[in-house]
C-alpha cells in the first residue's frame, strides 16, 4: 500500500458489504439474481474527503473459507475492481462484467478504502454471495411420458336444477331452497290426479346407485358366460359401463354429484321423483318412485361424431325404485327443449340396461320389474347445420301417466342447462375452427394444457416464474386464474381493419420495434428467441389491445434470460436481464420476455390443441407446469423436478 501522508486520517470501509441485485439475503448469503453482480459497501473518511473502494472476490472451499481470487478486471495483475469516488459516508459500488462470475457458485468479497492519498490498512469483513437463478433446470429430454392434453373429469354445480330442487353453491351449500314442493296435473274424468315431487340425492339413493352398478355388472358377467365367453372375458365385460350409457366413464363416478369434461357431462344430482296417484279426497291410490340421471355428449369433430354436421346427444337414465300394483303400469315421457336456431333432433331411442330396444317411452309393468337391472335409457341426437357459432340452451322435463287412468298426467321440471351467466350444460356448435369439420363442445369446461417440462424445462421454468409474479397470475391453476384464447372469431381489429392475430400481439412485446436484444449466455444454451408471457395467442398477452396486462412496449415487461450454471452440474437457470432494469424485475410486471432456447420457445406451446378442443375467442384454459408446481415462492430458487 502507499506510504502514509503526515497528518491525515485513513478512510474506512463499511461493516455491511452487500451484493445484488436485489440486495437480499438468504441466511448469511446475499442472493444475486443476475451474473452482472453489483458489489457495494459504504466508505467514510474522517477528514470528509471523497474516497473509493477496491473490491476483491474469491471462490470458496467446501467449508466456506476463501479459496482462489477471481480476476475481476481481466488484467491478470490485480484482479480487482475499483469504484468511483463517493462522498464520505456514501455507498461505493462496482458492477462485475458478464462472464466472470458463474451462477450457482458461492463467492466471498471484501473491500479496502482509498481517499486519494491514504489507504485503509485492513480489508473489510468478508461477505458471501451467490448468483441464484429464479429457477434451475436440466437440458431438455429427447422424449417424455407427459400427456400434455390429458384431462380429468371435474365436479361442477348446476345453477338451475329446476324449481323442485334446491340450488347449491360450488361447495355444496344450499343457495336457494326448492320453490316447488310438487306438481300435479289435471284430474281425469273420475277426478283422480297424478302428482310428482322431486327430491335431491340422499344417502339411501346413493346406496341404491352402488347396488345397481354391482347388480348390472353381475348380470353382464352372467350374460357373457352364457354367450360362451371365458371367465377373463366375462370379467372384462362386467367391468364395463352399462351398454346403453352415452358417457361410459359416468357410471364410475360417485352418485349425487355432477361431473364433466370438454365433451361430456354426467349429471347425477337430480335425485329421485315420487309419483302419487290420488283420488278426489287427495287420498293416495298408489305411488311409484324412480331415480334419475342425465348425460350430455358433444362431438368436437367429424371423426368423433361420424357426421358432416356438428352433433350433440342427450340422454336420461330412469331407474325404478317402487311401483304400486294399483297403478298397473307407469309410462314416463322425456321432454327436451332447446333454443337452437339451426338444429334437427332425432326421435328418442329407448333402451334397457343392456341396450336392447325398449319401446317408444320408458314403461314398466307394475307387476314385472327389477329395482337394479330394469333401468331405461332415453337418447336423443341433435345435429347442428348452422354457420358461425351458436350456444344452445337446453331444458328438460318428465311427463308421467299410469295404466290405472286413461287421461291423468303430471309433469316434473328437471331444470335447464344453467342460468344465463353460466350455462354450464349448454353445448356450443361452430364451423369456425380452422382445418376441422363443424363440431360441438361444452365450453363451460375449462381445459388444462400441461406443458411438457421434460422436453421444454427452460420454457416451463420461465412460465412458472411469470405465473407467480404477474398481478393476474395468468394461467395459474394455483391462483385459479384462467388464460383466454385469442380465437379466429375475435372482433378486435388492427388499424387497417384486419382481424387481430397473435402476430400483432407478439410484435408489441418481441417484434422488431420492441427494443429487445439478446443477452449474452453460454454457448451451450444455443440460439435463443424472445419468448413472451402471457402467450401472444391469449387475451392476457401484454400486446393484446384489450388485455388487462396491456403495455405500450415490451420494455415494460420483466426482462429475463437463460444461462448455464457454473456449479459443476449440467443444469441451467433463469436469471434477470439487468441491462435496462438495473435491479431486475420488480415482481409486479404485467408481462415477461425472456431469451429462451429457440427450440423450446417455438415448440413448448406449439402443441396446444385449439382445434381439437374447439377453442374460440375468449375460451378459458389453465396452463400447468409439472416439475415446477411444487415451488411456491420466487424468493428462493425453484429446482425442477423430473416427472414420469
Amino acid at each position: 500500500m502507499a506510504a502514509i501522508a503526515a497528518g491525515g486520517a485513513r478512510p474506512v470501509s463499511g461493516k455491511t458489504p452487500s451484493a445484488g441485485p436485489k440486495f437480499s439475503k438468504s441466511g448469511t448469503v446475499w442472493r444475486v439474481i443476475a451474473p452482472e453482480v453489483v458489489l457495494r459497501n459504504t466508505v467514510t473518511d474522517a477528514d470528509g474527503d471523497t474516497a473509493n473502494l477496491t473490491f476483491q472476490v474469491y471462490t470458496t472451499n467446501a467449508d466456506g473459507t476463501p479459496k482462489s481470487q477471481v480476476d475481476l478486471d481481466g488484467s491478470g495483475s490485480y484482479g480487482v475492481l475499483v469504484s468511483p469516488y463517493v462522498a464520505s459516508g456514501g455507498t461505493a459500488k462496482v458492477t462485475v462484467p458478464y462472464g466472470i462470475l458463474k451462477p450457482g457458485v458461492l463467492y466471498k468479497f471484501r473491500t479496502s478504502a482509498f481517499d486519494g492519498s491514504l489507504y485503509e490498512t485492513t480489508w473489510s469483513a468478508w461477505a458471501d454471495f451467490r448468483i441464484e437463478p429464479y429457477v434451475t433446470f436440466p437440458a431438455p429430454q429427447a422424449s417424455s411420458t407427459i400427456d400434455t392434453t390429458a384431462q380429468e373429469n371435474r365436479e361442477f354445480t348446476r345453477t338451475n336444477p329446476g324449481p323442485a330442487l334446491p340450488t347449491l353453491d360450488a361447495n355444496g351449500a344450499v343457495k336457494r331452497e326448492a320453490t316447488q314442493e310438487r306438481t300435479c296435473g289435471k284430474p281425469d274424468a273420475e277426478g283422480r290426479k297424478i302428482c310428482i315431487a322431486l327430491s335431491p340425492p340422499t344417502a339411501a339413493s346413493e346406496a341404491r346407485a352402488q347396488k345397481r352398478e354391482e347388480a348390472l355388472r353381475d348380470a353382464a358377467r352372467t350374460r357373457a358366460r352364457k354367450a360362451g365367453e371365458s371367465s377373463a372375458e366375462a370379467a372384462a365385460t362386467a367391468a364395463d359401463a352399462p351398454l346403453a350409457d352415452l358417457v361410459p366413464w359416468c357410471s364410475d363416478e360417485p352418485a349425487g354429484k355432477d361431473y364433466m369434461n370438454r365433451t361430456d357431462a354426467c349429471v347425477k344430482s337430480i335425485g329421485s321423483g315420487t309419483l302419487i296417484f290420488i283420488d278426489t279426497n287427495d287420498a293416495t291410490i298408489g305411488s311409484a318412485k324412480f331415480d334419475f340421471e342425465q348425460r350430455i355428449k358433444t362431438y368436437p369433430n367429424k371423426s368423433s361424431g361420424g357426421s358432416d354436421f356438428a352433433e350433440f346427444d342427450q340422454q336420461i337414465r330412469i331407474m325404478p325404485v317402487l311401483i304400486s300394483p294399483e297403478l298397473k303400469g307407469v309410462t314416463l315421457r322425456w321432454n327436451t327443449q332447446s333454443t337452437c336456431a339451426a338444429c334437427v333432433t332425432s326421435v328418442i331411442r329407448w333402451a334397457d340396461d343392456f341396450d336392447n330396444a325398449a319401446g317408444n317411452n320408458a314403461y314398466w309393468n307394475a307387476n314385472d320389474w327389477n329395482a337394479y337391472t330394469d333401468g331405461r335409457w332415453g337418447t336423443r341426437a341433435t345435429t347442428w347445420n348452422g354457420t358461425g357459432k351458436e350456444r344452445i340452451d337446453l331444458s328438460w322435463s318428465i311427463t308421467a301417466t299410469v295404466d290405472a287412468s286413461t287421461t291423468a298426467t303430471a309433469t316434473a321440471d328437471f331444470g335447464s342447462s344453467g342460468i344465463a351467466q353460466v350455462q354450464e350444460l349448454a353445448p356450443r356448435c361452430d364451423d369456425i375452427v380452422g382445418g376441422s369439420a363443424p363440431g360441438c363442445v361444452l365450453p363451460f369446461f375449462k381445459p388444462i394444457y400441461t406443458l411438457d417440462t421434460n422436453k421444454y424445462p427452460a420454457a416451463g421454468g420461465y412460465y412458472w416464474y411469470m405465473q407467480q409474479v404477474m398481478p393476474d397470475h395468468a394461467g395459474s391453476k394455483r391462483w385459479d386464474s384462467l388464460m383466454h384464447y385469442l380465437g379466429p372469431d375475435t372482433p378486435v381489429k388492427t388499424s387497417t381493419g384486419s382481424t387481430w392475430t397473435s402476430d400483432n400481439s407478439r410484435n408489441v412485446i418481441c417484434g422488431s420495434g420492441s427494443a429487445w436484444s439478446v443477452h449474452p449466455s453460454d454457448t451451450s444454451v444455443g440460439s435463443v428467441d424472445c419468448d413472451e408471457y402471457a402467450m401472444a395467442s391469449t387475451h392476457e398477452s401484454g400486446g393484446y389491445p384489450k388485455s388487462v396486462n396491456l403495455v405500450a412496449s415490451g420494455t415494460k415487461c420483466a426482462q429475463l434470460f437463460t444461462d448455464k450454471l457454473g456449479d459443476g452440474s449440467s443444469n441451467f437457470g433463469l436469471l434477470a436481464d439487468t441491462r435496462t432494469a438495473t435491479n431486475g424485475p420488480s415482481g409486479t410486471e404485467r408481462c415477461g420476455r425472456a431469451a429462451v432456447s429457440s427450440a423450446q420457445n417455438q415448440r413448448a406451446f406449439s402443441g396446444f390443441p385449439a382445434p381439437a378442443w374447439r377453442m374460440l375467442d375468449g375460451d378459458g384454459f389453465f396452463l400447468t407446469l409439472p416439475g415446477f408446481e411444487h415451488c411456491t415462492s420466487t424468493a428462493t430458487t425453484c429446482a425442477w423436478s423430473k416427472i414420469g
